[in-house]
């Protein structure tokens, strides 16, 4: 399993888990006593301190995919023969392994 796949595992994981969150403090907001309110304000900066990590997460993610996308580009730009060559090279190969079956 690639790193990218893992991370977008990890984010839609946490999204649920918030989702569930925010239900049950919409769910509990009357209905607590005084320690139960101060764990549920807890929660709720917890879950806000949460979103926001998140976001910068897939804010950084989106930036990091831009400078590989760049790089590719430069280098397919800088170096055209070489990528047809490797392009074909890899084809071929694929074509081979589909072929055996």
């Amino acid at each position: 399993m690639s790193e990218s796949v893992t991370k977008e595992k990890l984010v839609d994981d946490v999204k649920v888990v918030l989702r569930d969150a925010e239900l049950l403090l919409r769910e509990t907001a009357g209905n607590l006593g005084d320690k139960a309110k101060d764990a549920r304000e807890r929660l709720e900066k917890g879950v806000q301190a949460t979103k926001e990590r998140l976001y910068e997460l897939q804010k950084q993610s989106a930036e990091q995919a831009k400078v590989a996308v760049k790089a590719t580009d430069e280098f397919v730009h800088d170096h055209p023969w070489e990528s047809v060559g490797v392009a074909f090279a890899v084809g071929a190969l694929l074509g081979v392994l589909i072929g055996r079956r």
